[in-house]
């Protein structure tokens, strides 16, 4: 579709439903600006879970449910609007986690990511990657002091502990209303990053 095709569609439309029309018709110019297989940043809908992103998850419908449910805790604590993006545009998100990884405990994740966001609250540095095998790493790194640094894992409803991670760790297993049963467990950071 060409620009000039979207004016005229916009024109004709008169914004009859104007919040409808304008998220179409914004999608319609960035699709036409960059490509049908780009993507912007995603905002992550608690209330109605999308796997958007995430679709080639065996394991997309629970991983989807697992972001919601970070999306929703966000919100409720800080007011924070999750947002992610796809890997390959956040590649210095996914690069710090697995510098963190590599040098804390020499851990290398086999799966490709495949959504990631980072952003600070209340002093902290939060960033997260959701990976295709249903993983989920979280870093939580508060900027002024070094006492609250930590590396999280989730797993989303059923998929396989990693390999890299399953002998290294012990999972807890806690209930969800959008996530199913996810299980986590965690490191403490002890280097600056």
């Amino acid at each position: 579709m060409t620009l000039r095709a979207v004016v005229v569609a916009v024109s004709y439309a008169g914004f009859a439903r104007p919040l409808i029309m304008r998220q179409s018709l914004a999608r319609i110019l960035f699709q036409t600006r960059i490509g049908y297989n780009r993507r912007m940043s995603y905002i992550v809908d608690f209330n109605t879970v999308s796997t958007v992103g995430l679709e080639t998850s065996p394991v997309a419908t629970a991983l989807a449910g697992l972001r919601a449910n970070e999306a929703r805790y966000f919100r409720n604590k800080y007011g924070h609007v999750f947002t992610t993006e796809p890997a390959s545009e956040a590649a210095s998100v996914v690069d710090w986690i697995h510098r963190i990884l590599k040098e804390e405990r020499d851990i290398v994740i086999a799966s490709r990511p495949l959504e990631a966001t980072m952003f600070e609250v209340e002093g902290i540095r939060i960033a997260y990657v959701f990976y295709e095998s249903g993983l989920s790493i979280n870093v939580m790194y508060t900027i002024a002091d070094a006492s609250k640094r930590a590396v999280g894992f989730k797993l989303s409803d059923g998929m396989e502990i990693p390999e890299e991670l399953a002998s290294r760790f012990k999972f807890a297993r806690q209930k969800s209303k959008l996530a199913g049963t996810i299980r986590g467990s965690y490191f403490v950071i002890k280097n600056e990053y």
